[in-house]
């Protein structure tokens, strides 16, 4: 068995954060037919990187969010409510899979990440 390291707590467990995404920097230089695919490929590697998961599911409404305005317009900025949430079924890599989901705001101004609490 191996050691728990002091100081280092578990990574791992449900948890629930609000996101702001920057769009615009993510898809910078991107042919316009493929600005919305890589911008929601984006998301996906955003989500995989912060919450520690290789299974990310992009909620519907997150997903019209970024398609809205064509494939080509997206929004600059996206508010993004990333959860951890333990598997159901046991297939494939890893205990947890992150539920990306949009949270709509009127103003950017002075957002930070935030955790918020887990329905």
């Amino acid at each position: 068995m191996g050691k728990k390291e002091k100081g280092k707590p578990n990574p791992l467990g449900e948890v629930s954060r609000d996101y702001t995404i920057n769009l615009h920097k993510a898809v910078h230089k991107e042919t316009f037919k493929r600005k919305a695919p890589r911008a929601v490929s984006h998301i996906v590697r955003f989500a995989q990187k912060n919450m520690l998961t290789e299974d990310v599911r992009i909620d519907p409404q997150l997903n019209e969010a970024v398609w809205a305005r064509g494939i080509r317009n997206l929004p600059r900025r996206i508010r993004v409510r990333l959860q951890r949430k333990k598997k159901e079924e046991d297939d494939g890599k890893g205990k947890y899979y992150t539920l990306a989901q949009y949270v709509p705001v009127e103003s950017f101004d002075n957002l930070k990440t935030e955790i918020t609490k887990q329905q």
